[in-house]
């Protein structure tokens, strides 16, 4: 191993390469110096050029920081990534079909970094059959001049799949804590792990060079041997960074990293509005012993309504990143957690819910049909990408999509616990066409899986049908107030019911109780999948 500086490790990017990047959205175990430096090259001397970047999560501060410093014309030929919305640069070169563009489901790409590792031929998967990742439909593209060969549909065993290829890596920027003289790195102080053993396995098989940038240097043989995340005999290059910032909003807090454990009531609770009302509603379907999982956006905000509602200790809270149980973090450092049980890899995670592990998961929407497909990914030239998303929604026993009804300068307040709009959102979000799939409802109903689709005003459940509206606001129409402003006319329960009003009181609801009275239910729920998975299990195996 040899220690060097970012702008040598930049030196050491040739034209054409393919540079896997660690970390998660805003600055997570990010090697930002070393993205920095190789923007500072080319800006300099023009070099290098016709790079690919791979990252599992897309990485940046929604501005300039994170993969948004390769974004440059001639820099940059292609990005393989689960999401761009963190790096507008990234957005507007695909948008403007100036690099070939990727948004490929997260937990495909994390456990793609392992099928690389080990020298696979790539990642056989359900995952993102019958959405726009599927090449009969788009192929997971977000620019025109993207060629439709990363992903093929496959037959095994009478059943489609989806075989998503491997990328020829030559360079991976890691990032970690501490490294000693040999190379071997450690992740104290990091907020997520993320798939730096995979990334740094696969790029050494494929004779690539890993460098791992670091806060700090140790002597030879002083680091913990259980606490090496990446063994030295994988890194080539190190570099320090001793202004190495937790994530880019954050310097440093302990509880991100696991060290300690804060109060509960540190835990900031959302103000009042429209967010709070919307969750409020979604963590009604918490139950004792759910295994959740909190995707961005809205959904975000049910770990402090769990908090305030002293549920924490009730549920395990997850997010895709690696983090169970505690709460997740809300706002621009989302992707971590505070108060957890354990940090996994990434991979892992990923296994563990595309295992069917989930029993809830908590999800936002942006866009949906009159069938109750979903498109999170994109609009016209905004381009999001899908982070987790299929993964997660595919394969929870029970989904839950937040959002409002509609969008663009929506305003909504209650009075007396009265919905009152006084303002309608300028775009329908529910809606005839769907620029892209992003969740199947068609295979969601073969599955057997129920999907809810909570807003500020209104509940929708997908029936045998299609859309079902379900639950309505105290005080609201449902003609004038929901259906008036959705692009199709959905089907009405014939018990329309009124959704609970302690939802729209600012109080505290009291919803331990009303989880914790699910126990005795839940319970024998799950004794019978027990005993039905085990059937099954024996019938496999006669």
């Amino acid at each position: 191993m040899e220690k060097i500086t970012a702008d040598e490790a930049a030196r050491l990017v040739a034209d054409g390469d393919a540079i896997l990047i660690s970390g998660s959205g805003g600055g997570h175990s990010v090697p930002e110096a070393l993205l920095a430096a190789v923007e500072r090259r080319f800006l300099a001397e023009g070099k290098p050029h016709g790079l690919t970047s791979v990252s599992v999560v897309g990485v940046g501060d929604r501005a300039a920081l994170g993969a948004s410093h390769l974004a440059h014309e001639g820099l940059l030929k292609r990005a393989i990534t689960s999401a761009l919305v963190d790096s507008p640069g990234l957005v507007r070169l695909a948008a403007e079909n100036k690099i070939e563009a990727y948004t490929l489901p997260q937990g495909v790409l994390s456990q793609l970094m392992r099928d690389m590792a080990g020298g696979r031929p790539g990642l056989i998967t359900k995952t993102g059959l019958h959405t726009f990742v599927d090449p009969r439909q788009q192929g997971a593209r977000q620019s025109p001049c993207t060629p439709l060969d990363f992903v093929e549909v496959v037959n095994l065993a009478g059943e489609e799949w989806l075989f998503f290829k491997p990328v020829p890596v030559n360079v991976a920027f890691l990032r970690g804590t501490t490294a000693d003289e040999d190379g071997n790195v450690t992740m104290e102080q990091e907020a997520v792990f993320g798939e730096m053993l995979a990334m740094a396995q696969a790029t050494r098989r494929a004779g690539g060079i890993v460098i791992v940038q670091v806060k700090r240097m140790a002597r030879r043989g002083t680091l913990p041997a259980k606490q090496v995340k990446i063994p030295g005999i994988l890194v080539d290059f190190v570099v320090v960074d001793a202004e190495q910032r937790q994530t880019y909003l954050t310097d440093y807090d302990p509880s991100y990293s696991g060290e300690l454990r804060i109060p509960i009531s540190d835990i900031k609770p959302l103000p009042f509005g429209p967010r709070k009302v919307i969750v409020r509603r979604a963590a009604m379907e918490l139950f004792p012993g759910a295994i959740c999982n909190l995707g961005a956006g809205v959904s975000t905000g049910l770990s402090t309504i769990a908090a305030e509602e002293h549920l924490l200790d009730a549920v395990h809270l997850t997010n895709e990143q690696g983090l169970i149980g505690g709460a997740p973090i809300t706002g621009r450092d989302s992707g971590g957690a505070q108060n957890f049980s354990a940090m996994i890899d990434q991979p892992s995670q990923f296994d563990f819910y595309d295992g069917g592990g989930l029993d809830l998961a908590f999800l936002s929407f942006a866009e949906v049909d009159e069938e109750g497909n979903v498109n999170v990914s994109r609009f016209g030239d905004k381009i999001i990408g899908v982070g987790g998303f299929i993964n997660i929604s595919q394969y929870a026993r029970c989904v839950v999509f937040s959002g409002t009804l509609t969008a663009g300068d929506l305003d909504v307040c209650w009075e007396q616990g009265k919905t009152v709009i006084r303002k309608e959102g300028r775009h329908q979000k529910f809606v005839r066409k769907l620029e892209q799939i992003c969740y199947s409802a068609s295979m969601a109903k073969e599955r057997g899986q129920v999907a809810l689709f909570v807003t500020e005003r209104a509940v929708f459940q997908i029936g045998a049908e299609g859309l079902e509206l379900i639950e309505i606001a105290p005080g609201l129409d449902p003609e004038r107030d929901v259906i008036a402003h959705m692009g199709f006319r959905p089907l009405v329960a014939r018990e329309l019911r009124q959704m609970d009003t302690r939802i729209f009181d600012p109080g505290l609801m009291g919803l331990a109780a009303q989880v914790h009275g699910k126990a005795h239910r839940y319970r024998s729920q799950r004794v019978a999948q027990w005993h039905a998975a085990r059937n099954t299990h024996k019938e496999d195996m006669q």
